[in-house]
């Protein structure tokens, strides 16, 4: 998977988590953000995004980590 398109995958768990934590705690926020990923990203972006957390995840915020740790 090329760097631009984890740049991607980062960029649109940022948007779905910077919309939805409005007075709300990470791990909710985190809970909202894994359900959005569930119902809605294909499995090959799922895979693509899991794979670069477990590898580098340099990119990702405690909220996403914690998110995707519940996929």
């Amino acid at each position: 998977m090329s760097s631009s398109q984890i740049d991607n995958l980062v960029s649109m768990l940022n948007q779905i988590a910077n919309n939805n934590n409005y007075k709300k705690t990470d791990e909710e926020t985190a809970k909202i953000v894994a359900n959005h990923v569930k119902k809605f990203w294909a499995r090959s972006m799922k895979a693509n995004i899991t794979k670069y957390a477990d590898s580098d995840g340099s990119q990702l915020s405690p909220t996403i980590k914690l998110a995707l740790a519940q996929l």
